[in-house]
C-alpha cells in the first residue's frame, strides 16, 4: 500500500505523542512500517519521503548535479544557434 508524505508526516507525530505500538494499532498500520517512517524522518528530516524513483542528494551533489546541467544547457544552447545558422544559409541558397 502506498501512503501520501503528509499521512507518514502525521502518523509519525502521533507516534511521538501516544507511542509507536498504539499509534500503529490506531492507523491500522503495520508496527514496523511505521518504525521505519519514525528513522527515515529523524535521519533524513523534510527529505525523508523523497517518492518511489528519487534519491536523497546532499548539498554537494546538487550542486555538482546543477553544473552539470548548466554545463549541458549552454552546449544545447549552442547546437541551436548552429543549426539555426545552418537554417539560414540554406534558406538563402534556396531562394536563388
Amino acid at each position: 500500500m502506498t501512503y501520501e508524505k503528509s499521512f507518514k508526516e502525521e502518523a509519525v507525530k502521533l507516534s511521538d505523542e501516544i507511542g509507536l505500538k498504539k499509534a500503529s494499532e490506531q492507523l491500522g498500520i503495520p508496527y514496523n512500517t511505521l518504525a521505519d517512517w519514525r528513522h527515515k524522518q529523524k535521519t533524513h528530516g523534510k527529505q525523508a519521503y523523497v517518492g518511489s524513483g528519487h534519491k536523497r542528494m546532499s548539498a554537494d551533489e546538487k550542486e555538482q548535479r546543477i553544473r552539470e546541467l548548466e554545463k549541458q544547457n549552454a552546449e544545447l544552447q549552442r547546437a541551436n544557434e548552429i543549426l539555426q545558422e545552418a537554417l539560414g544559409f540554406f534558406a538563402k541558397n534556396r531562394k536563388k
